[in-house]
Formats: C-alpha cells, structure tokens, sequence
C-alpha cells in the first residue's frame, strides 16, 4: 500500500514536465580556461562568471545516485545503489550522495534545497542569462523528487539511507558499494521535529520557485511550473502539520534515529519549525502562518541565536533576512522591526561581533563551525549580507555587498595560496578533493598516494577550505579542508547567478597566474581533526619545549642580575 503511494505521488510529481536541456548540452571547459580574460564589452553576461554557475550546477551530476538518466554528463559515473530502500519495501533509489561518501541524508539535502530555491526566488534571472536554468530544474527535481518518495507517507520521513560507519569503512567507486544499506525513518510515533520541518521548508521554498512568487525583481522565469509547484507544496504542507502535531512531541531527529548522530546530528529543531512556518506562509501567502512562525522566533528566544552560523543545523541567523523579505513582499508584520533585527545581524557579521573573527587572510571565521569547512560559513554569511541589500539604504547597501564580496574572492582566489577553491575552474585549483567518487582509489588504507592523481576531475565541486592560518594543504584524507558536499556548493550557487545578473568584470581567479598556488605551498602538516601530524612544533619533543622554556628562563634571569650589578655599580660610582 505504501509503496503504491509512494508510487502514485511520483508520478504526479513527474508529469509536471522538467525544462529541455541545452543541444549541446553545457560541459566543464578544462581548467586552464579560467585564465583566459573575458571581453566584457562584446558578451553580456560575463562568461566567466557564467562557467562558473554551470560548473557548481554540474557538480550535482556528479553526486547522484540510482538510476542515471540518458542525458547524465557526467561519463564517468554510474547507475548505483539501485536496491535502496528494498528493506522498507519502498523505492528510496535516486537521490544525492550527501558528500565524499556514499549516504543520503533528508536533513542536509533539504537545508541545500532551501538555500537553493532561496537564492533562486532573489536571483534566478542570473541562470537564466548564464543559459542553465534548465539544469538547475534537473539539479532541484532530482533532490525534491527523492525527498517526495522518502516522504511516504503523511506523516513518515525516510530520514537516511545507508550507514555512516560502514560506508566510512568503504573506499571506492559507485559500482561496488557495500550492501545491505539500511533505510532509517521518523514518524508521528517516532518524530523528528527538525527533519520534518527541513524538509517541508525545501518544498515551500521550491514551491514558490516554481510558482514564479519570487523576492525582488528577477521576474518570471522559464522555471515556472504550476503543477509541480502544487505537489510540493502539498508535500510542505503534510511536514509541517506532522512537525507540529506529531503524536509523540516534539524533538530533534537523532532522538528516534540515533544512526545519524554522528554524521548530521541536529542541535535542536526550534530553527527549522519557524523557517518552515516562514517559507509555509509565503507559499501560501498566508499572514496566520507569518505570525505562527514570529510566535516561534520570540518564544523560543531565536534572536539570542542571531550570533550563530547559517548552515545545515543552524537556521537562525537566516530568519531576520526572510522575515524582512516577507514582511516587504506581502505586508505582514512590522517590515521595520524585521530590517532593524536583519541589520542588527549583518552589522554584526562586519564589526566581527558577531563570535567569529577574520583569518589574517581575511577570510571570516567561528570557531568550532569553520574549523571542519572554512569556507561554508563565510559564504553563507555572504550570501544573507547579498540577499538583504536591496531592502536597506544606499550606504547599506555598499557595505553589504562590499564585505560579501570580499569573502566571495577569498573563495575565488584573493587569499595567501593563490587557490580558487572550486575543483577545475583554474589551474591553481584543489587536485584531491575528498570524494571516494572521483579518486579512483580502493585502498583505505593509502586514499593519499592510490592513486597518486585523482582518477577524475569533481568540476566545479567547492572543497572545505583552508585552516585558521589560511593554510590548505591539499590532501585527499584531510577531510575538513578537502571534502565536497550538497550544502557547501549552495550559497555559491547564489552568489555566482547575483554576479551573472550585475558584475562586467571576471571572477578573481582570471587574475591568477598558473602555478601561483604551488608558489605559495605550505610547509609542515595540517593540524585538523583528521591529521594531527602539523599539531607540534616541528622537530622538538614536549620535554624539548619545556628545556627551552628552563633555558629562557635562566638566561633571563642571568640577564636581569647582570642589569642590576651594572646599575649599583653606577650608581655608588
């Protein structure tokens, strides 16, 4: 019965016809054609910034799972994990492999669909002039049509496929996965308050994208599709009822399924219940629900939270803007309160009051947060400083989007390794990304040096980033500075289709000259939690340090006695 629901609702959703694909179909220029200068004057858009949207759209290809379809354009991957969900007697196949592993998670795909459809409801007329909206119609089906069929029933969430310690265990291609991969859920009886949630603002986000109920003035966009538009909402719907009313209360995910702790343990679900009510309430224009989500913000305090990152666990810090966003669109609530509250967040983020601080390269940085992927919290703090800017003042404004492109061209290269941290967009490029998908490799044992190159090239995958000191050493089991996942890629999605629409001039990494980044190479080892040989001072034993330490300190005090003998002595002169 499940199953033929399950059945039934996907093939609603697939009659709402996906957008044509471009003839021929748009693929990764090698990366030495990101040196190359545009002619600004003769091509609107940009070109560059151009590739470089549809390189980050084409890295989702590469990450899906189960049955790949005939225009797949990624030639080196395929059909996988085609038994998903057989354990459940339901079809949980398709879907994105969550990063450089082989698990789905609802809860991080959901948060990088929001983000997606977020940026796109700001500025999807960017991918339509770059010529990829089409692919981005592939790209967000192929993630809400796997969420539709874990949704299988009304009040049951197909939360993670596969387990995290045995796919850990696993080194290697898409055609060699270990099986049985075990489908975990959370229900009414066994809720997820959280997930739930997150999953139902990714339909309300999306819905509105494909409702053409965009933010700003993007205009409507080919995207618009009034029948898909409806399943997802219905689906938004359901979650959200289930998140508020489920029978068994309300909690975070793990509570019910303690398998996904480890990998994407929420740390609580108050952020993602207010979201979902938000994003619920501008689908359905609807003020009750606006003011069902401001009930949420005051009563669980989510303003003490603004101080926080914005990413997969974290919502808060994005409420403010889309409070401010909704509150001008529709005319709910106190659009003033709700900018006061966005800019009292942003001018946080800038004056560096807001608990993170600036590498010396620049780069924005919280403690604990950036320390597994430096580069994700700084771009989604860029990408809330680009989506509020039009509602502010003119001062406002530059400050916003000045500060927000500093962090993109950190991103892009303007930092002290010369490295554009996007896989193939230039040659000073990552060249080991963490992805058991594109090394090639099958010994766990030796992911570093087998094979000594990556087997393919992960285009227009962004990496985790460099460390604290702005050092990246490039190593492909150095997880937190070289792994690729769904939610890194999402805020430059956004950033680089708001660049299509308004920036002539290159992305940073044109300027780079080939082969800076080796120029700028670090010495040592990292010091992160999968490498801790960079953690001491080369060289030196703890007993080395702390004879310095003595020695320093005799010789101080020799030093000092010397001073004062030289002192009475002239003194009695």
């Amino acid at each position: 019965m499940i199953r033929a629901l399950s059945f039934c609702i996907l093939l609603s959703s697939y009659t709402a016809a996906q957008l044509s694909l471009p003839d021929p179909p748009f693929l990764p220029p090698n990366a030495s054609a990101g040196t190359v200068p545009s002619n600004s004057s003769a091509r609107s858009p940009n070109a560059q910034w151009s590739t470089l949207l549809g390189d980050l759209l084409y890295f989702y290809d590469a990450q899906r799972s189960g049955d790949l379809p005939d225009t797949n354009r990624v030639d080196w991957r395929n059909d996988s994990a085609l038994d998903d969900g057989d354990d459940v007697e339901i079809d949980l196949t398709g879907g994105y492999y969550d990063a450089g592993d082989y698990i789905k998670a609802s809860f991080p795909l959901s948060f990088s669909l929001m983000s997606i459809c977020w940026g796109a409801l700001d500025f999807g007329r960017g991918y339509e002039l770059a010529n990829q909206t089409a692919y981005l119609d592939g790209m967000l089906r192929w993630g809400l049509d796997w969420l539709i069929k874990a949704h299988a029933s009304d009040d049951t969430l197909y939360v993670l496929v596969g387990d995290a310690d045995t796919d850990n265990a696993y080194w290697g291609g898409d055609e060699n996965i270990p099986t049985p991969r075990l489908s975990y859920q959370v229900n009414a009886s066994h809720p997820g308050t959280d997930a739930f949630a997150g999953a139902s603002a990714a339909f309300s986000a999306c819905s509105s994208l494909y409702a053409n109920r965009t933010f700003g003035s993007t205009g409507p966009l080919s995207l618009h599709n009034s029948t898909y538009s409806k399943t997802l909402l219905s689906h938004a719907t359901q979650l959200y009822d289930v998140a508020v009313h489920a029978s068994g209360g309300q909690q975070v995910y793990q509570e019910s399924v303690p398998e996904v702790a480890d990998a994407y343990g929420s740390s609580s679900y108050e952020d993602e219940l207010t979201i979902a009510a938000l994003f619920l309430s501008w689908a359905k224009d609807d003020d009750s629900l606006f003011d069902e989500a401001e009930d949420y913000y005051d009563e669980f305090s989510l303003s003490d939270d603004l101080r926080g990152v914005f990413n997969w666990d974290s919502k808060a810090a994005g409420l403010p803007i889309l409070f401010a966003q909704v509150s001008n669109a529709t005319g709910h609530g106190d659009a003033t309160y709700w900018q006061g509250q966005a800019e009292n967040l942003l001018d946080g983020i800038i004056d560096n009051d807001n608990g993170a601080t600036l590498t010396g390269g620049g780069l924005l940085y919280y403690d604990g947060d950036s320390d597994s992927c430096s580069l994700n919290p700084a771009l989604n703090a860029a990408m809330l400083l680009t989506k509020y800017a039009p509602l502010t003042s003119d001062d406002q404004r530059q400050k916003y989007t000045e500060y927000s492109d500093k962090q993109l061209n950190y991103t892009l290269g303007d930092n002290p390794m010369s490295v554009p941290y996007v896989i193939g967009i230039n040659p000073n490029a990552p060249q080991n990304p963490h992805s058991a998908l594109a090394s090639g490799g099958t010994d766990i044992g030796r992911i570093d040096d087998s094979p000594e190159k990556e087997a393919y090239i992960l285009y227009g995958a962004l990496v985790g980033g460099p460390d604290k000191s702005d050092k990246f050493f490039d190593v492909r089991r150095d997880w937190p500075q070289t792994e690729v996942a769904l939610d890194y890629n999402a805020p430059l999605l956004t950033l680089a289709a708001y660049h299509v629409l308004t920036d002539e001039d290159d992305p940073f990494y044109v300027t780079l000259e080939e082969g800076a980044a080796n120029a700028h190479r670090p010495k040592g080892a990292p010091c992160d939690a999968a490498i801790d040989d960079g953690c001491n001072l080369p060289g030196m034993s703890r007993r080395g340090i702390i004879a310095m330490a003595v020695c320093v300190g005799v010789t101080g005090l020799v030093v000092l006695a010397l001073f004062a003998t030289w002192f009475y002595l002239a003194w009695t002169r």
